[in-house]
């Protein structure tokens, strides 16, 4: 294949990825705008913006500073800037843009299927605007373009011929998947020292976010322990959404596709280097304070990885 063709297929793996992800944040986020209270709000927008590795537009300032109708009217300003302002780059408008336009140049490696169901989500997203959503009901946008996203996820894995066009489209999803997992956890715990106070309901959110709340009952109860969500979230390679899962996936694309020595065979190498780091590391005591350097360690690793 093509460099150039194995380039716009991985990236448009990457851009869906990032923009079903960022989705299921801001459903979530504007879910809670209902019933909870302003420092769980507060905190959620510090979260999102913080695992984009972006400053709340305005500066540092305190969201809670005017109450309740000060919130809503920010949290409305703070949606139109992640999902529709064209001047964000990490906004769900761009992404989901980006993506599309290395699909329709890679149009001949897609199938029919995934095609179709792209063109129809586009066009159901491509006119709307943040008065457009805000006045029904938010999250149930964002629910369908992630709900989208994943359509097509699958009709990819369902109705894709398994060459390498797929294995690349698949890589950058689990690529992009591993790196937003390391983010969104890092700036779980930044919010957390920010706040000065680490509540059940926040870690309870970000297992909601990572579509992982079954997981954790199944394997840990339903006691919220932080150090056991960053265990699963991290090293459960059962879990779709772990780091370890995504490291692993885009370590058996890379064997599948590697033709010999090159740049591929020392993306391996580090892919699987970043896996056994992982399980060999990974603190079995409650010590959060040493997980956190472990994903910060793993977040310069994938740099090194995509440089």
């Amino acid at each position: 294949m093509l460099a150039r063709n194995a380039e716009s297929l991985y990236w448009m793996g990457r851009y869906f990825e990032r923009t079903g992800h960022l989705c299921r944040l801001l459903r979530w986020q504007v879910e809670s705008l209902v019933d909870r209270p302003i420092r769980e709000i507060h905190f959620g927008w510090y979260r999102i913006y913080g695992s984009l590795g972006r400053r709340i537009p305005g500066g540092d300032a305190e969201l809670v500073s005017g109450g309740d109708d000060y919130m809503l009217v920010d949290s409305f300003a703070l949606a139109d800037d992640l999902t529709f302002e064209r001047t964000n780059v990490d906004s769900v408008w761009n992404g989901f843009t980006l993506g599309r336009e290395n699909a329709r140049q890679m149009r001949h490696h897609l199938s029919a299927e995934v095609w179709s169901n792209l063109n129809r989500a586009y066009l159901r997203f491509r006119k709307l605007r943040i008065e457009d959503i805000w006045k029904t009901a938010p999250e149930t946008f964002y629910e369908g373009i992630a709900y989208d996203i994943d359509g097509l996820a699958g009709a990819a894995d369902a109705t894709m011929y398994h060459d390498d066009a797929w294995r690349f489209l698949r890589m950058g999803r689990f690529s992009e998947r591993a790196q937003l997992t390391i983010a969104l956890v890092l700036a779980h715990c930044a919010a957390t020292r920010k706040t000065g106070e680490s509540l059940n309901d926040d870690w309870s959110s970000l297992l909601r976010v990572c579509q992982a709340v079954d997981a954790y009952r199944r394997r840990y109860g339903v006691a919220i322990r932080p150090h056991r969500v960053l265990d699963l979230l991290v090293t459960d390679e059962r879990l779709p959404q772990s780091l370890t899962c995504g490291i692993d996936t885009v370590a058996e694309e890379l064997a599948v596709i590697n033709a010999g020595p090159g740049s591929s065979a020392e993306a391996l190498r580090l892919a699987r280097s970043l896996a056994d780091t992982i399980r060999g590391d990974w603190p079995d005591d409650p010590d959060l304070e040493r997980r956190e350097r472990i994903l910060v360690e793993q977040r310069q690793a994938w740099r090194k990885l995509h440089g």
